[in-house]
């Protein structure tokens, strides 16, 4: 059960090394600017190996898909970023549970961005943990961790793919284990728990008045979605790529200045964010020299 391009991997190993019985996705939704109906990441790559597929839209509302599940019989339920919840009709069915792959070091940032919550909080390293699924979120007992050191340029989307890739190694690893009653789960350090919420669009809003430092985390976090904007001329102003610059400037948070080295950056409360590149609303994303050259009034403004 997956459906985003992380759990791509974890459907490709377990190809190799599995006799799947079916895939689980969710169904098909309109993308690009013709909003066509376009088939998710995990359908696409499944239907490659000839697999068969179900898209239901809930798992709680439709219990002839339950009822199909269990008559697969599975042994064990892998779940990749499936994106629907299980109900415990679901959770019972196979013997060896319903194993999730989640992009975190558990009990830490249990939820809907495990990925993005470490970036922002700039952590030194996250990782991958498997577990048994219960009826909470990310709170079932854990069979194995893997670490992945986090790097200073890492965005969501240059982690998340090595986390993918970690992930599916560490599930083709820990499941035949799992089968063989090899390995048995251990509970969570419930007391130790973290959450990160589901991310919505408003979060990539920039409040200048943060330290540079934490606006930099926040570009990167939030790439590729829902990006960090401002707003210039009433424009949406998107900051693809940037980088703490100098540790301070006389300015106000929010003015766009010429540093030193000849680049540009904004004033934050603690510290320059040099910007790197930028995409106005409608145009493409461009680096920072070739955006300032087109707009004479852009140094000096005050974003926000």
């Amino acid at each position: 059960m997956g459906s985003p391009a992380f759990a791509v991997p974890t459907l490709e190993a377990l190809a190799r090394e599995h006799d799947i019985l079916a895939v689980f996705t969710q169904p098909d939704k309109p993308a690009g600017r013709g909003r066509q109906s376009a088939s998710v990441p995990v359908k696409r790559r499944a239907e490659r190996h000839n697999l068969p597929i179900h898209q239901p839209a809930s798992l709680r509302k439709e219990p002839e898909t339950v009822d199909r599940l269990r008559a697969l019989a599975p042994d064990a339920v892998v779940v990749a970023a499936y994106g629907l919840i299980l109900p415990q009709t679901v959770l019972d069915i196979p013997p060896h549970g319903c194993l999730n792959v989640h992009a975190s070091l558990l009990p830490k940032y249990r939820g809907a961005a495990p990925i993005p919550a470490a970036i922002l909080n700039g952590d030194a390293e996250t990782g991958i943990t498997i577990i048994r699924m219960d009826a909470g979120v990310d709170t079932g007992p854990t069979f194995a961790q893997a670490r992945e050191p986090i790097r200073p340029d890492d965005t969501t989307l240059t982690l998340g793919a090595r986390l993918a890739d970690l992930g599916a190694r560490l599930m083709v690893e820990t499941l035949p284990r799992i089968l063989r009653g090899e390995l048995k789960p251990i509970e969570q350090d419930h007391a130790r728990a973290t959450l990160s919420p589901k991310i919505e669009k408003d979060d990539g809003r920039v409040d200048w008045s943060k330290p540079a430092v934490a606006i930099d985390r926040m570009a990167r976090a939030y790439t590729p979605w829902p990006g960090a904007f401002t707003h210039w001329n009433g424009a949406r102003l998107k900051i693809v790529r940037a980088a703490v610059g100098a540790p301070a400037h006389p300015g106000r948070p929010g003015l766009v200045v010429e540093m030193g080295n000849g680049s540009i950056g904004v004033v934050t409360g603690e510290g320059v964010l040099e910007l790197h590149e930028v995409q106005l609303a409608g145009k493409r994303a461009m680096p920072m020299e070739a955006f300032a050259r087109g707009q004479a009034q852009f140094v000096g403004a005050v974003l926000g």
